[in-house]
């Protein structure tokens, strides 16, 4: 109980925040922006923490540090309840290849250049490249644990999904045009709802991108980013193992590895999500829970971030977001026609 009132002043102050994101995503002003709730909640957060939060942290303190923590892995395992493995089904084995390679190449591209020609810090670099190669700033939110990331270092990875995310909503509908003219990606608007699920940052973003298309395309567009979203598990236990092997001197001890189980949870849920066993309306339920929760864990986000700190990240990881988007661009439809080529 004790603990309880503790945190109840910083719960209170999240969940204001994350109420208010949740209610701004909704209006048409940012639906059509591709704007979710997770970024308005950073923002949010970042503008009150900024200005006003100073004058509360003592008090706030406690139940920030848990929505931050606590909130945020509960969060990503509820996430699990907006994905089934049949979702896998409807773009078929072409679909995960090409989101395999997608992610895989994105991220080893992000890693290389972020350390050796950037000079950038691990824990920037592997946040940057997991919210650009998988879904934006959940991934984002879902890596920081594991790499146990400073706040500031995750402001700066969301920002980048915001700039090059919301770059891609306008530029994927004019690329559309020239990818039919030049034959690309096949006729129909199904492939390219295929290209830009596996290339654009988030899912919101997904979703504006492909209706600006057509509704076909932005079926196939949000059942091929889902499969890249449900590739967040395994990726964070295989980042897990690696980290913990390099910083052990090449000696991959078990006792050094930190399984990240709640993204182990996330994928469980995923499964039993896909058994149909809950009504519709109770997954509805649980899904909206779910936003609030990760709302709430960005809003904590933002309220702990120092925008001095941003300032002084510099250039570097835009020019790093920057280039990878460049990457997802021309690589991803590289990818997407290859694998389409080979598999047909």
């Amino acid at each position: 109980m004790n603990k309880f009132r503790e945190r109840l002043p910083g719960l209170a102050l999240v969940l204001t925040l994350a109420v208010a994101a949740l209610f701004a995503a909704d209006l048409p002003l940012f639906q059509h922006l591709g704007l979710s709730a997770l970024t308005l909640a950073i923002v949010g957060g970042m503008l009150i923490g900024n200005t006003v939060y100073p004058r509360v942290a003592v008090a706030s303190h406690h139940g920030v540090a848990f929505s931050k923590q606590t909130l945020l892995r509960l969060g990503i395992i509820l996430f699990g309840f907006k994905l089934t493995f049949q979702d896998i089904a409807a773009v078929g084995v072409a679909g995960i290849v090409i989101d395999a390679l997608v992610l895989t190449s994105t991220f080893t591209l992000a890693y290389w250049l972020g350390r050796k020609v950037f000079g950038l810090d691990e824990q920037s670099v592997i946040l940057i490249g997991a919210g650009s190669s998988i879904c934006g700033a959940a991934a984002i939110l879902a890596t920081e644990p594991v790499v146990k990331a400073q706040a500031e270092r995750v402001a700066v990875a969301v920002a980048t999904v915001v700039v090059f995310g919301t770059l891609a909503m306008f530029v994927y509908p004019l690329l559309y045009d020239a990818a039919r003219q030049f034959g690309l990606l096949g006729d129909s608007t199904f492939a390219f709802g295929i290209f830009t699920g596996s290339t654009v940052h988030e899912v919101a973003q997904v979703v504006a991108a492909g209706r600006a298309v057509s509704e076909e395309a932005a079926t196939s567009a949000v059942i091929t980013k889902m499969i890249r979203v449900m590739m967040l598990a395994p990726f964070l236990v295989m980042l897990s193992a690696w980290l913990a092997k390099k910083h052990d001197g090449g000696r991959a001890e078990a006792s050094r590895i930190t399984i990240p189980w709640f993204a182990v949870g996330f994928l469980a849920v995923a499964g039993f999500n896909s058994l149909n066993l809950l009504p519709a309306a109770a997954v509805g339920g649980l899904v909206k829970a779910d936003n609030l929760l990760l709302a709430m864990a960005m809003g904590a986000l933002g309220l702990t971030t120092h925008v001095s700190a941003i300032r002084q990240a510099g250039i570097k990881p835009l020019a790093l977001a920057a280039i990878l988007f460049a990457y997802l661009v021309v690589g991803g439809a590289a990818i997407n026609v290859g694998v389409t080529a080979l598999l047909h």
